[in-house]
């Protein structure tokens, strides 16, 4: 990961500065901004093999890249932005849509684009975008048909569109948290979202390789387990149903993995409940009730399946969580 924050160096070196690690870490633009005199900014680079995952954090500005910036040499990427904070405009092919946190956007380096950013009424400090750099080759998506969601919204908040942006913001908030023998993994499941998030909002799903479109169904499957645990119906069987699966075919998309839906399942409420018995302001709740908020219909259960994977009962990892 590489960090870099305009703060250490003298103000009217900053400006200059943030326009050149821009050219390096993405493409040449010209940047304009109202606060070049004293432009405070900071950014975050993790490159994962193919993709390069960027935070961006800075006051409003306007980006240009024009078609004499383009050089035959440049690389050829994809640009996936998502605004985190601040709104504004992205330009390309005669096209406009709108910069917020709702939706990312998508454009192509070696054509010419713009973008502008302001803050929000709700944002007190600076812009702060989610980018993700995405060789055209990378991507098994006919380019004239990704050519049709430059400068268009995709949504970030629903859909495939929504797991998508979870698992970037994952990574890029907690980088500390994955080994460097991780970046593998999480480049090709990362990639294979984008492609599932693009195709999905072109209606091309079917056209992608199969291993992506497991990818994507595996990462879905996964996220519904996260949002219905505290459901004590939540089962293999009911997953499988909401997934409009087949019990096996189920248990066949997690082989390999070294999990099974039980197992995340059963894993996931026991996390839960671990935080839950060790936070002060639960401690009105009774055990039982702790099991029950996390899924466990029976304390009996409950107790024989947390002290199997703490050694200890649930009443004892309170108490020791008590002592601090």
């Amino acid at each position: 990961m590489t960090s870099v924050d305009t703060a250490w160096l003298p103000p009217a070196e900053r400006f200059d500065f943030w326009q050149d690690l821009v050219a390096r870490q993405s493409t040449t633009a010209t940047i304009r901004s109202a606060h070049a005199d004293d432009f405070t900014a900071s950014a975050r680079v993790i490159d994962l093999g193919t993709l390069r995952l960027g935070v961006w954090r800075y006051p409003p500005l306007e980006l240009i890249r024009c078609a004499h910036m383009i050089d035959s040499g440049d690389p050829e990427l994809y640009h996936l932005v998502l605004p985190l904070s601040g709104r504004g405009v992205v330009t390309q092919q005669r096209r406009e849509a709108p910069l917020d946190p709702s939706a990312f956007t998508l454009v192509d380096t070696v054509r010419p684009h713009g973008s502008r950013l302001r803050l929000d009424g709700a944002t007190a400090g600076p812009v702060e975008t989610l980018t993700v750099l995405v060789p055209h080759r990378a991507l098994p998506l006919a380019p004239h048909r990704l050519a049709e969601l430059f400068a268009a919204e995709i949504p970030a908040r629903t859909g495939m569109g929504a797991l998508l942006a979870a698992f970037l913001r994952r990574i890029v908030a907690h980088p500390e948290q994955y080994a460097a023998a991780d970046a593998a993994d999480l480049d090709r499941v990362a990639l294979d979202l984008i492609a599932g998030t693009l195709a999905r909002r072109l209606d091309v799903e079917r056209d992608l390789p199969v291993d992506t479109r497991v990818t994507g169904l595996r990462v879905r499957v996964t996220a519904f387990v996260r949002q219905h645990l505290t459901d004590p119906g939540l089962s293999p069987a009911a997953v499988a149903a909401a997934h409009h699966l087949s019990l096996r075919s189920l248990h066949r998309l997690f082989e390999g993995t070294g999990t099974t839906v039980g197992g995340m399942i059963r894993a996931g409420r026991l996390e839960r409940a671990a935080r839950e018995l060790a936070d002060p302001g639960l401690r009105r709740l009774s055990v039982a009730q702790i099991g029950v908020r996390c899924g466990f219909a029976h304390p009996a259960h409950f107790s024989r399946a947390f002290r199997a994977a703490y050694g200890s009962s649930p009443g004892e990892h309170r108490q020791r969580a008590a002592r601090g």
